[in-house]
């Protein structure tokens, strides 16, 4: 059996380690013949973006050892699909100058740490290309600007001495207008050296914004990531394409203004739907080769759901952690593998800012039933708290929500969802669990406690009801749910322990108090 690659996101090192690949080469294909000069891929974190422009870069890149020698990356796409993609393609295997940058690391409180994070990722690239500062292909003017980004560099990359010199603001003010447009300037460069434009390709671009806004700074960060792109997309005539990745498709107005040679692929459009997680033949393979055939059906239930396009897929991440885990243990339980990867933020505050219809709307999806919405796919972090419908978008496109219809009506669409499998539900479920467990430790229990000390059934229902009034609806629920939420309300009385659903004498009561003294009653 082959190793399983967990955690890794590099398309080469995941062969050399001999780790089991899904193949998804067939992209680069589909990005040459339907994609655009910039095209932008949106899906949940976790789906294989960035292992996906990993591979991207491996086929498309003129790359050189130390040495200077051309390295063959052919290698890595022996037997692979792409293989058979014809000679329009392959021809292009190797051919071109590549920028590689990550934005997933921009996650600081402040929005001068997090600029000077992405700074970093910008200086880094440029240094993987320091070649062309002897670059005898290069005009003078072109030296002069490279040169004077590696001088900046090199000036300015211990931020202690910088900060003792001038002010962060200060700093900001030099800064920004020259990181901004370092990549159009690496561009140029590139072409100018190498005689081919250049592929860009940049991950997780709207992770900054979603750290940024929960940080309070989101303006500030649009503003430099709209003058980024539009310097490296919009007015770089080096550029050959772009490839983008990201969870949200974040409005053109703020952050792709006039970028007109963008196409955008979310969830939602037909093309490309197939290689961003796992097909059905594709997760019965994997399960087959670490002989767990047995297991389809049970990892249909928890990991399958999603609609991407008219493709049907698996969340990759999770259907990896289970077979991982599986292979050492073969009959363990299924687990939420996906929960502690992704951003629940945004669900806690559907569920803290609930009314009284997202409650029942929310109580239903639990269950089991479906609702219909209203989608648009520009939304910026900004508008998401603005209406219901917004809040509703996030989570569908978030991988949340799954697509079980959709209908025109006007100008509008309307999607039928649900939660798409048991995996997801069960993040519904924790999160509620967790957000009661802060309503039950911010409530006077002293009141619950009196009441039944007193034998008084009325203020124990008035205790109830007020408490359940401030969580999701009564509706829709069944008995047991709110059986383990009063159990775990009875928990702490003083000088008792509550025991649940136990045989007592020629019955079995819902709940039991026994007192820890034998003088004292039991409820």
């Amino acid at each position: 059996m082959k190793r399983l690659g967990i955690g890794y996101e590099n398309y080469k090192r995941i062969l050399d380690d001999g780790c089991y690949y899904m193949d998804k080469t067939l992209l680069i294909r589909d990005i040459v013949q339907k994609g655009g000069m910039v095209t932008l891929f949106t899906r949940p974190r976790r789906f294989g973006k960035t292992l996906a422009l990993s591979m991207i870069r491996t086929f498309f890149e003129l790359e050189y050892d130390r040495d200077g020698n051309v390295v063959d990356n052919s290698r890595y796409f022996d037997g692979m699909k792409i293989m058979g993609a014809g000679d329009d393609i392959l021809s292009l295997m190797g051919q071109y100058p590549v920028i590689n940058l990550s934005l997933k690391s921009a996650k600081q409180p402040r929005f001068f740490d997090a600029f000077w994070k992405l700074r970093e990722e910008i200086i880094r690239e440029i240094g993987r290309h320091e070649y062309l500062a002897v670059s005898d292909r290069l005009q003078a003017s072109q030296k002069s600007a490279f040169q004077g980004l590696l001088d900046v560099i090199i000036k300015r990359n211990n931020l202690v001495e910088l900060l003792d010199e001038e002010t962060e603001e200060g700093l900001l003010k030099k800064e920004m207008p020259l990181f901004s447009t370092a990549i159009r300037i690496l561009s140029e460069c590139l072409r100018q050296h190498h005689g081919r434009n250049v592929i860009i390709l940049i991950d997780e671009y709207d992770m900054p914004l979603e750290n940024a806004y929960f940080a309070g700074f989101y303006d500030e960060m649009v503003g430099f990531i709209r003058s980024l792109f539009e310097s490296a997309l919009k007015t770089n005539d080096a550029l050959e394409r772009a490839v983008i990745t990201g969870c949200l498709r974040i409005s053109k107005e703020s952050i792709f203004a006039g970028l007109n040679n963008l196409e955008i692929c979310s969830i939602r459009s037909t093309n490309f739907g197939e290689y961003f997680g796992f097909t059905q033949d594709e997760t019965e393979e994997m399960l087959a080769h670490y002989d767990l055939a047995d297991k389809v059906e049970e990892v249909r239930e928890w990991y399958d759901g999603y609609l991407f396009g008219e493709a049907e897929v698996y969340n990759p991440w999770s259907v990896i952690k289970y077979v991982s885990e599986h292979v050492a243990s073969h009959d363990r339980f299924p687990e939420p593998y996906w929960a502690n990867t992704s951003s629940n933020a945004i669900i806690k505050d559907l569920v803290y800012q609930a009314d009284e219809d997202r409650k029942k709307e929310l109580d239903g999806l639990i269950a089991g039933r479906t609702i219909e919405k209203r989608i648009h796919e520009d939304i910026t972090y900004d508008d998401v708290y603005v209406d219901e419908d917004n809040l509703w978008n996030f989570l569908f496109f978030t991988g949340y929500m799954k697509k079980v219809s959709e209908r025109k009506q006007e100008e509008d669409i309307y999607v039928t969802m649900e939660i798409p499998n048991a995996e997801v539900r069960s993040i519904y479920r924790n999160q509620i669990v967790s957000w009661f467990e802060g309503i039950k430790k911010e409530a006077d229990r002293s009141v619950l406690f009196r009441a039944i000390v007193g034998r008084d059934g009325d203020a124990i229902g008035d205790f109830m009801s007020e408490l359940l009034e401030k969580t999701i609806s009564t509706f829709d629920s069944g008995e047991s749910f709110y059986h383990g939420f009063f159990i775990s309300l009875l928990s702490g009385m003083p000088r008792y322990a509550v025991r649940s659903n136990r045989e007592e004498g020629i019955g079995r009561p819902d709940a039991v108090l026994y007192p820890n003294r034998p003088k004292d009653p039991a409820y």
